[in-house]
């Protein structure tokens, strides 16, 4: 499959280049700024395909982590609430002055 691909990508490109050529200067310019639009859009729309999901996943990412130190902090659970040893409540004598 991979051997058909390839040549037909360069065959494409290599007449899309000639293409070029003949044109006249304003039209080639004109071909080269639709084609950076193009190759721009193209672009985001890769990006956006592949990143679609991404702040789900970091956010997924970090409420587990969040649960696993939760679970494995030997803290106390009052309800659903939780209180990691750090903030066991004593408070120290701070003196101001």
């Amino acid at each position: 499959m991979l051997e058909k691909i390839f040549p037909a990508i360069v065959v494409a490109a290599c007449l899309v280049l000639l293409l070029r050529l003949l044109l006249g200067e304003r039209r080639r310019h004109r071909f080269d700024r639709a084609f950076v639009r193009w190759s721009h859009s193209a672009r985001l729309r890769m990006e956006g395909l592949f990143t679609w999901n991404a702040g789900r996943r970091r956010a997924r990412r970090a409420a587990e982590e969040a649960i696993r130190r939760a679970r494995d902090g030997g803290g106390e659970w009052d309800g659903n609430v939780y209180r990691p040893k750090s903030f066991n409540g004593k408070k120290k004598d701070r003196k101001i002055h």
